[in-house]
């Protein structure tokens, strides 16, 4: 199903993002409840994930910019992250958590962005690909996909919407592989098989990074590599393709997310190129939840 069908009326997917999402009941609605503020209701947690993951990093940095002393982010996991949002969220509950665009978090609750004054979470951005340096060299079609692969929103959101509802990420990448050859096409375009070369592809455990490594972990494996993935957070992923342990990772955002894992490895990968456009970062609270800004948070 079309990502743009499944949240018809929602209008929640505009870009590609990643923030801190919010979401309170009309009797919590940001502000007060029994004369509460947004974060006494909250206990002032903010609900993260991995803590290497560049959006706790930038969480930190929009925690200081806005002098919310009172504030602890708490590390946990996307899965858990998304557990804690269902129970507030089904229980009209206040919470506070990291989130990010394309994710089918958005396609099933009515969550929008908080304006960002201060510009914590930086302007657009855009996921990248990066490879080790010397795979042109090594695995040269490999190299020439990777750098050809680009995709929407609206494509990388089928497979997730599909994994939500309960597909397995191999089958849904395949079936949205099987139904997009023209897209496959261009990015294989002049590309000879080969015969059981290896190719290591890291990741992150995000909703997002999920559906494209699949999908690429198919493309590769069609014109004949043996495709490893493996499931790492963002600091052990840029190290392993630094280190030549991983030969590429679909999952690099740039250039504020990842700024770090980049200046520091900066020279020891190769930037293969943009995958989706229009990525920025900022911050979420449900439509019904009656903040609009950062700085809300700070009553």
């Amino acid at each position: 199903m079309n990502l743009a069908k499944k949240i018809t009326g929602l209008g929640a997917i505009a870009l590609l993002s990643i923030g801190l999402a919010a979401c309170g009941s009309d009797e919590d609605k940001g502000s007060t409840s029994d004369n509460k503020t947004v974060g006494e209701s909250v206990n002032y947690k903010i609900t993260g994930i991995d803590p290497g993951a560049g959006i706790m990093e930038a969480t930190e940095r929009a925690i200081s910019d806005y002098e919310l002393d009172k504030w602890d982010l708490v590390s946990g996991s996307g899965a858990a992250m998304t557990a804690a949002l269902k129970k507030a969220y089904d229980a009209e509950k206040p919470i506070i958590i990291t989130g990010w665009t394309p994710h089918w978090k958005f396609a099933k609750y009515d969550l929008k962005y908080l304006e960002d004054p201060k510009g914590s979470y930086g302007g657009e951005e855009e996921i990248h690909t990066i490879g080790r340096t010397g795979l042109q060299e090594d695995l040269p079609e490999a190299y020439q996909i990777l750098s050809s692969f680009n995709w929407t929103e609206e494509d990388m959101g089928e497979i997730m919407i599909a994994i939500q509802e309960g597909e397995k990420p191999e089958v849904a990448a395949q079936n949205w592989v099987d139904a997009n050859a023209d897209k496959i096409a261009e990015w294989t375009n002049g590309v000879q098989n080969v015969d059981g070369d290896k190719i290591k592809l890291a990741y992150v455990a995000w909703d997002s990074e999920i559906a494209s490594t699949n999908v690429m972990k198919i493309v590769l494996e069609d014109i004949g590599y043996d495709v490893t993935t493996v499931q790492v957070e963002a600091g052990p992923m840029w190290t392993a393709v630094a280190d030549g342990s991983a030969d590429a990772s679909l999952a690099a955002w740039l250039p504020l997310t990842h700024a770090t894992y980049s200046e520091k490895f900066d020279g020891k990968f190769e930037d293969l190129g943009t995958s989706m456009t229009g990525v920025k970062i900022g911050l979420v609270v449900p439509a019904y939840m009656d903040i609009t800004s950062i700085e809300d948070l700070q009553e």
